[in-house]
């Protein structure tokens, strides 16, 4: 018979039976060999007494001297204070096979916080270097141009307005950054409530495109439907951050698109319960490496370039969380010297 030497009940009968066998055989002999040969009847009950007296002996070390151990881990590994009623249990499920496999899991549990936790130190650390960087800029813009203003420049008629209106566009950069921050904020927080309804996102689309029409034309862009679209596509969502949603798209794709006879394309796609909306520029495309960060806050591709491109480098970063907050999922794909497609999804109405 094979036994589970991990198994304190079972071990314990094992090493009861072989001194039981033991002490067995040491009765045949006394049977066999003694003059007054005794009795079998008397051999038999001392038998299982020697038994009974071993598996308890056994069991007795096992769980006062293993199983305080045992206990110890469990404490450890479940971060609490177990009760006593618990101890039992733990007798009788806490075999070291099963110990050992909760170790394991906790450990590789342990690793993945510890590895999370890195990560997000390391992406706070970011953060906080970029928002320091994006809010420096106009600080020391808004500062120059005001001693220079007190210098002297304010009498001077030639420069005196001008600097007012850098001044002016250095502190609307700086509330762009600090309102954008309190939207993704209030997004991450579920305190920004959204107000769902139903409504074309054609029409809105045709909206948007209106309105970013005079940046457009200004760059040399063209903005189109993948599709001759002619009946409505009704979703429900909240319109109003659906259409923030495209205008920091579109006005990606104008920005970022071929500086000569740049295109963006918008497409939809009818995905049974949801319509997936992709947003398709001819730019000159985003590097593998930093396509899984382009929806982090301030992260940018080409950081003089995009600065240069205006922005508060939040755009991307809000319109994850507002898809994220509808339930929805958007994603990013790319080849360098092509162009860049973010699509996403929306629950059809």
């Amino acid at each position: 018979m094979k036994f589970n030497y991990s198994d304190p009940n079972r071990l314990a009968i094992s090493n009861a039976l072989i001194i039981t066998a033991f002490a067995v055989i040491v009765n045949g002999l006394i049977f066999i060999f003694s003059p007054g040969k005794p009795a079998l009847l008397l051999i038999l009950p001392a038998n299982l007494l020697i038994f009974g007296v071993s598996y308890l002996i056994f069991r007795y070390t096992l769980e006062k001297f293993i199983y305080e151990k045992i206990k110890i881990i469990y404490k450890t590994i479940r971060n609490l204070k177990l009760p006593k009623s618990a101890d039992r249990t733990i007798m009788k499920v806490g075999t070291l096979d099963k110990v050992n496999q909760e170790v394991i899991e906790w450990s590789e549990t342990k690793k993945m916080e510890i590895e999370e936790l890195k990560k997000m130190a390391k992406y706070r650390r970011e953060f906080l270097g970029n928002v320091s960087h994006e809010l420096k800029t106009p600080i020391f813009n808004i500062q120059g141009y005001v001693l220079t203003l007190l210098d002297g420049g304010l009498e001077d008629t030639s420069i005196n307005k001008e600097y007012l209106l850098r001044t002016e566009k250095s502190i609307n950069r700086m509330i762009a950054i600090v309102e954008d921050l309190e939207t993704i904020s209030q997004l991450e927080s579920s305190e920004l409530q959204l107000i769902h309804s139903r409504f074309d996102i054609l029409g809105l689309t045709r909206e948007v495109i209106e309105f970013l029409e005079i940046k457009s034309k200004k760059k040399n862009k063209t903005i189109c439907f993948g599709d001759n679209y002619e009946k409505p596509v009704f979703i429900s969502a909240d319109k109003e951050r659906i259409r923030q949603v495209l205008i920091n798209l579109i006005d990606n794709s104008i920005k970022y698109g071929n500086p000569e006879n740049g295109r963006t394309k918008i497409s939809f796609f009818d995905m049974d319960e949801n319509i997936l909306v992709e947003v398709t520029d001819n730019g000159s495309g985003i590097d593998v490496a930093d396509l899984p960060r382009v929806f982090e806050r301030f992260y940018r591709t080409d950081k003089g370039r995009s600065r240069e491109q205006g922005g508060t480098g939040l755009g991307l970063a809000i319109v994850k969380h507002i898809i994220e907050a509808h339930d929805q999922t958007i994603n990013v794909r790319s080849t360098p010297g092509i162009g860049t497609t973010f699509a996403f999804t929306v629950k059809k109405a």
